[in-house]
């Protein structure tokens, strides 16, 4: 294996190991912040969906085409151009397929009429429109003034003309009619718990984790789906021993995993590369 390659093979096993939160059964859920700062105002919010077993990641704007989540700076393409972000980050239509839902606490004119509109080209847009076609809950802050916090500070203004607040609540309107819920911001965790209260206690109950599973392809094959294989992985699948397991071409097979495999007679075999 190339040094370059292993070295990035064991610093994605490090930082995932790190996040291994995100393996468990309890829902985790993404609230989408207008900037670093945004987010202080909600840590009595956080405190609750821990104290009900939900776990949350925040996703801060850093604009309205990019955005931090982690370490990971996500970006969105406008027409004609493809902006590129590290090897790792999720393209926003990416993001919310590991949670159960997405909670904005504040949205504005621009993005609530590319929401209402079918649009995408921002963040929240994509984020929301990736979310409601998955099937996940999207909940959004109902008194909100419908002008983004930047704008706020440069025109030195807290409210739209009444004319743009119509139209402000105009498109509201369409959102709700496409999926979106609106609640008060300081009901905003309220409203997650009340949602998910069925599968906290559906949790509670099994107190079981549920490990990624296996594609059989017969009885001596497995697939791999994801982009990267680590040692894990591997020990959460007890039942995968002296077969060969297919990874998809470009994922990335971490040394730890390759010694785990090697112990259970596992093989590994490239799709698209014999």
């Amino acid at each position: 294996m190339d040094i370059r390659e292993m070295v990035a093979s064991i610093t994605k096993e490090i930082l995932q190991s790190m996040n291994t939160e995100k393996k468990s059964d309890a829902p985790r859920v993404l609230y989408v912040f207008c900037d670093s700062q945004a987010h202080e105002a909600y840590q009595d919010h956080f405190i609750q969906l821990k104290n009900h077993g939900i776990c949350h990641d925040i996703l801060f704007l850093d604009g309205e085409t990019s955005s931090w989540l982690g370490m990971h700076k996500i970006e969105c393409g406008g027409a004609g151009r493809i902006l590129t972000a590290d090897e790792y980050a999720p393209a926003p239509l990416e993001v919310p397929k590991d949670y159960v839902g997405i909670v904005i606490p504040e949205i504005d004119l621009d993005n609530a009429a590319r929401i209402a509109s079918g649009l995408k080209g921002t963040i929240k847009a994509e984020i929301v429109f990736s979310a409601l076609v998955t099937g996940k809950f999207v909940i959004a802050g109902s008194d909100v003034p419908g002008i983004k916090r930047a704008d706020r500070r440069t025109l030195q203004t807290l409210t739209l003309t009444p004319a743009y607040e119509k139209l402000f609540n105009r498109h509201v309107e369409s959102m709700k009619e496409l999926g979106v819920e609106f609640a008060e911001q300081r009901r905003l965790a309220d409203r997650v718990v009340s949602k998910l209260k069925s599968q906290l206690q559906k949790v509670e109950t099994t107190g079981k984790t549920e490990q990624p599973t296996l594609t059989p392809l017969d009885e001596q094959e497995a697939v791999f789906s994801g982009k990267l294989l680590t040692a894990d992985w591997i020990r959460s699948q007890p039942e995968l021993r002296d077969t060969t397991l297919i990874v998809k071409k470009g994922a990335i097979v971490s040394p730890l995993a390759y010694d785990s495999m090697r112990e259970r007679g596992i093989t590994v075999s490239y799709l698209g590369k014999g």
